[in-house]
């Protein structure tokens, strides 16, 4: 059992669950929780390193299970969880690979439906909306300025996402470039003289772009898009907020395979 907060183990959790730059020096990120880590199981994710509580109740002994599996004092799991109450256990894994392919292709199911999020800051929507395209059928693309896929926030939100489904880091340059040589059209969510009703268009074959909470699409990315589209709602309601619009938008791109 690790006691010591100073531990090499601990301190390494503690700077993956603090800094970025840590993050993409090591190839690793934080995962808490023990429902994160029965996904990372399910999934069989890469999964590093396991500190965990011994009153933690878990389907299986960690120990053996994963490359490494160590018990902690519940003040250890105090100082190394990023969560203000913690759940009993930790874990490092893997980082995907989030660089864009040569090509787009359809999906498993034949699907070619994509998600581009533009400066989307706050860790906590980035994971939800990330939650939300894995329910409907899509990958997502993170342009520059987005919160960090990594964020323990992120992956907390994202409720194992990170294990499963199709994420990308790109630059709107590449993403054009794609999209392009793929045939897909890019719907922007703003207002502007060619904005239409998110109804009245195809969405089984495109990309969406959906912008920061406080500023909406940037103007380069705005310039980028075929079209936009508007989400119709009570004249009192102004916006929603970039994780509750991009969760309507997914829905409806996703009406017609449900």
């Amino acid at each position: 059992m690790i006691t010591s907060r100073n531990n090499p183990l601990c301190v390494h959790f503690r700077k993956l669950a603090a800094s970025r730059s840590y993050r993409e020096e090591t190839g690793e990120f934080l995962c808490d929780s023990p429902k994160l880590l029965e996904e990372a199981d399910l999934w069989s994710a890469p999964v590093t390193a396991v500190l965990y509580t011994e009153r933690t109740p878990l389907p299986w002994n960690p120990e053996g299970r994963f490359p490494r599996a160590v018990m902690v004092s519940e003040r250890v799991m105090r100082s190394v969880s990023p969560m203000e109450t913690p759940q009993g256990v930790v874990f490092s894994c893997r980082s995907p690979d989030y660089r864009l392919p040569e090509r787009l292709e359809p999906d498993a199911q034949g699907r070619m439906r994509f998600l581009v999020l533009d400066s989307v800051q706050d860790p906590g929507n980035v994971g939800t909306i990330l939650r939300t395209a894995d329910a409907f059928g899509a990958a997502v693309m993170l342009l520059p300025g987005c919160a960090d896929l990594n964020n323990p926030k992120t992956v907390r939100a994202g409720m194992g996402v990170h294990f499963r489904s199709v994420l990308y880091r790109c630059t709107l340059e590449k993403l054009r470039a794609l999209l392009k040589t793929a045939g897909l059209p890019l719907y922007g969510a703003a207002l502007r003289e060619d904005t239409a009703d998110v109804r009245e268009l195809d969405l089984r074959r495109c990309a969406i772009a959906v912008g920061s909470e406080g500023r909406g699409l940037s103007a380069a990315v705005l310039e980028a898009c075929d079209r936009t589209v508007r989400i119709p709602m009570d004249k009192k309601c102004e916006s929603l907020n970039a994780a509750s619009a991009a969760s309507v938008l997914l829905w409806e791109a996703a009406r017609g395979d449900l």
